[in-house]
């Protein structure tokens, strides 16, 4: 399967469960690069693409780093803008998220924690969580999937008005 098909699949499958208008473009990355070869990216060089465009320069802000060619594990990147919320939602693969700058903040099981730079989480499989950036700062993710990533609304698509308002932690 071609790189362009996996890109595909991946519309295909957010589209069908209600997701993220964010993967209608291609990234142009070299998402499917096969497991035997070395992937380096240099961050000017990355591709981002904004999640929610109605929310224009409001919105969190995707680069998809790589797709396994046999399993569809992805690794990716978000860039969150400062006070968002994310709302309900779970994957249907395990989930981990690496602030690599900022703060955000996540709440699953009814327990929230605020994640500094340097901090990680683990989500496991159709765990319904959310998730926001403070007032203060955005956050930069690196987040892993073991599967294919997808994003299940659990009151459906958010509206503009839903992402409005971040956490004070």
């Amino acid at each position: 399967m071609s790189g362009r098909s996996i890109w595909l699949a991946v519309i295909g499958v957010v589209a069908l469960l209600g997701g993220l208008p964010l993967l209608a473009a291609q990234t142009g990355q070299p998402a499917s690069e096969a497991a035997s070869h070395a992937l380096n990216m240099k961050a000017p060089d990355l591709k981002w693409n904004r999640m929610f465009p109605e929310l224009g320069e409001r919105s969190s802000e995707i680069s998809i780093l790589r797709v396994d060619p046999k399993t569809q594990a992805t690794q990716l990147m978000i860039r969150v803008p400062v006070n968002f919320h994310v709302p309900k939602h779970w994957h249907t693969a395990n989930e981990t998220h690496t602030v690599i700058s900022g703060t955000f903040v996540i709440e699953c099981e009814g327990k929230r924690e605020v994640l500094g730079a340097g901090s990680f989480n683990y989500v496991p499989s159709k765990m319904t969580h959310e998730a926001w950036t403070t007032t203060k700062e955005g956050a930069l993710l690196f987040i892993t999937v073991d599967s294919a990533w997808d994003v299940n609304w659990v009151n459906g698509p958010p509206k503009p008005q839903d992402l409005m308002g971040g956490a004070r932690p």
